[in-house]
């Protein structure tokens, strides 16, 4: 793949990404449902790919591979249920926006359990991603439910961020496509047990955007973006990836007239720039473990 190609690919991986909330929106079902219907449409576009390609599920994992591929599947699915939440009671761009902040406990994360120093800068990118969330906020007000789906778009920012933390270990040694598909299997088999009752009554139009969400938004948009970074500099991608908000809040505004405010849309403007900004200064490695875990 040359680097045209590979851009392409990467806005290709960022536009996937930002529909993620899109059909979120459209499935009419709760969150657990939706996640659990994604993850298992991921997983049989990622074992029939892997197969195409020759691989076996079981390439190179070790029996120490299995607890950490369980941990990190285990808060793929939080931040998918948490995600969802957000979407269905504040909207698209509030769930996104909120979403957003996870590069802030990324390095929060870093210095707690890795003992990372944090610079001058990287406390300056804190504060950006903080004051833009307080943008953000429709209002301090538990009892507004834009605020309320504010709350749980962050804490599936933090799931995440924990995610990706743990899924650097995970991908150590084992091929992304192998981790991405044992990861939603056991995103679906913790998520499915509860939605058996919800699943029954969807219709088929839900099924059809439970599969696109599936097969595009997930095991494509992975593919897209592990393959891009073979010819790409991670920063450069993650730069990219970092769009995504953008396009979620275009989206929702042409589909569902969904607008924020020009407050929420400042405070958003301050949180990209500085993920961006962040993506620009790191170390390669390191933007690499960032953007590493396609959502």
């Amino acid at each position: 793949m040359n680097r045209q190609r590979a851009l392409f690919a990467i806005h290709i991986a960022a536009v996937l990404f930002g529909l993620t909330g899109i059909f979120g929106e459209l499935i009419q079902a709760d969150a657990m449902a939706i996640t659990a219907g994604r993850a298992s449409f991921a997983v049989f576009a990622l074992f029939a790919f892997i197969r195409f390609q020759g691989g076996s599920l079981t390439q190179g994992l070790k029996a120490g591979s299995i607890g950490v591929l369980a941990a990190a599947g285990a808060m793929l699915a939080v931040h998918w249920v948490t995600f969802f939440i957000a979407v269905k009671i504040a909207g698209v761009a509030v769930a996104t926006l909120g979403f957003a902040s996870f590069p802030a406990f990324i390095t929060l994360c870093e210095c707690l359990f890795f003992k990372e120093r944090i610079s001058i800068a990287e406390w300056l990118i804190l504060l950006l991603v903080t004051l833009g969330l307080v943008l953000v906020t429709p209002s301090f007000d538990l009892r507004d439910e834009a605020t309320v789906g504010l709350a749980w778009a962050i804490l599936s920012g933090l799931a995440f961020a924990i995610f990706t933390l743990v899924n650097r270990r995970a991908a150590a040694h084992i091929p992304a496509q192998q981790v991405a598909c044992w990861e939603n299997l056991v995103v679906a088999l913790l998520t499915l047990p509860f939605s058996f009752p919800a699943m029954a009554g969807l219709d088929a139009l839900d099924w059809l955007w439970i599969a696109l969400l599936g097969v595009f938004c997930t095991a494509l948009s992975h593919y897209l973006l592990v393959s891009s970074l073979m010819t790409l500099k991670a920063r450069s991608a993650g730069i990219v990836i970092a769009l995504e908000p953008i396009y979620a809040i275009f989206f929702a505004a042409v589909l569902f007239a969904q607008y924020p405010s020009a407050r929420a849309l400042f405070g958003g403007a301050l949180m990209i720039g500085a993920i961006v900004w962040s993506g620009l200064r790191q170390p390669e490695s390191r933007a690499a473990r960032k953007i590493s875990a396609a959502r």
